[in-house]
């Protein structure tokens, strides 16, 4: 059966004397490919309306994906509902942007990034420690796109999504545009111009700023220890000026869609492969709404690896394995008062009376049991 992908030409309604915006008559080429007949077929269509670029798709890919359920996988991929928008014209934000339970951007295929993980040291997220699914040291069920699957179905891609980029002809050639990002910035692969400002200047593999910590990991009774190897993403430090790239694994420069100059990011083969914060602001509609990054499922036992994947998106349930969402910290959840999964100078500056409300006997002190999560509480609907 043939995938049919309905993919617009953006160029209708952009406005060439603009950086941020693809130029008139510039068209993303989805190409149309041929698998068995028991595979959904893959659907996204782009337009644009007023302000904004809007991406709806069933998340399906436009290549064949690897088969599922795999080892480190139990889920099986299935069509979702995407709609997501981004801005025609992005603005920088004054300081880079975090947001936990959030898809950082969607591939022209209309399939979503997410480069976090829901499996932590010990099956602990309180430890800080959260474990990297394309470093080869946890087996998270990656297919040979660098991409996986959710208890709800949902397709993800957490590095190069090597699939699409053939569907586009490869990579090396020119800069190849594979998607964009929650804030409206354009994202291509990790090839981009050795002069950022020069169209002419040869392609080169763009070089990350991060870089593996040295030595041993802190003596901590809640962390793994050892030396940093890459396992955690806290096994990698940002370091301004060692690469190509900025801390949101972006640049400013000039690209085929964007001739006058634009901020982009880069997906490249190495850390943070997908980028783990925005320069802007990203839409809303990239909000998940559910869970820290990488997300969490059904709480594993303390103790030990993870086993399989963990994460959880909107509507789990599909799948074998979910169950009810993890109980949030209550020194978090006092502090967090938009419960975006930051803590912002403005919560900061309540903080004083957000956490007398953990005061529960009224004696002026908080102590260690009014620290700790109540159960039943926060915990949310059961997942069945």
């Amino acid at each position: 059966m043939m995938l049919s992908v309905c993919s617009s030409i953006l160029g209708s309604d952009a406005h060439p004397d603009h950086g941020d915006q693809l130029e008139k008559n510039t068209s993303i080429p989805v190409a149309a490919v041929t698998e068995p007949s028991a595979k959904p077929a893959s659907s996204v269509k782009i337009t644009v309306e007023g302000e904004f670029r809007l991406i709806k798709s069933n998340g399906w890919p436009d290549h064949a994906p690897g088969e599922f359920p795999r080892r480190g996988n139990p889920n099986t991929p299935t069509p979702q509902k995407y709609s997501f928008r981004v801005p025609l014209k992005p603005v920088a934000a004054e300081s880079p942007q975090r947001r936990g339970g959030w898809w950082w951007g969607v591939a022209i295929n209309g399939v979503p990034f997410e480069p976090g993980t829901g499996e932590t040291w010990n099956n602990d997220p309180r430890s800080g420690w959260r474990y990297e699914a394309a470093t080869g040291f946890l087996n998270l069920g990656l297919d040979e796109h660098n991409a996986h699957v959710q208890p709800n179905g949902s397709y993800h891609y957490h590095a190069l999504p090597t699939g699409l980029v053939e569907r586009l002809g490869g990579d090396g050639k020119k800069m190849l545009l594979i998607g964009w990002a929650a804030d409206g910035f354009p994202v291509y692969t990790g090839m981009a111009h050795d002069d950022a400002k020069d169209p002419k200047s040869a392609l080169r593999k763009m070089k990350s700023s991060y870089r593996l910590k040295q030595g041993p990991r802190p003596e901590q009774a809640d962390g793994p220890g050892g030396n940093h190897d890459g396992r955690f993403s806290q096994d990698f430090e940002f370091v301004k000026g060692l690469g190509d790239l900025d801390e949101c694994n972006g640049r400013n420069g000039v690209t085929p869609e964007f001739p006058k100059g634009t901020y982009y990011y880069c997906v490249g083969a190495e850390f943070p492969f997908v980028g783990r914060m925005w320069h802007g602001t990203p839409d809303e509609s990239f909000n998940k709404g559910d869970r820290p990054p990488g997300g969490q499922g059904r709480p594993a036992p303390l103790g030990g690896a993870p086993r399989g994947i963990m994460e959880n998106g909107p509507g789990a349930g599909t799948n074998p394995g979910t169950g009810r969402g993890q109980m949030p910290m209550p020194v978090i959840d006092a502090l967090d008062l938009n419960k975006d999964r930051l803590i912002d100078s403005d919560e900061l500056s309540k903080a004083t009376g957000s956490l007398k409300k953990l005061d529960r006997n009224g004696d002026g002190q908080l102590s260690s049991e009014e620290f700790r999560p109540v159960p039943g509480r926060g915990m949310g609907p059961p997942r069945e």
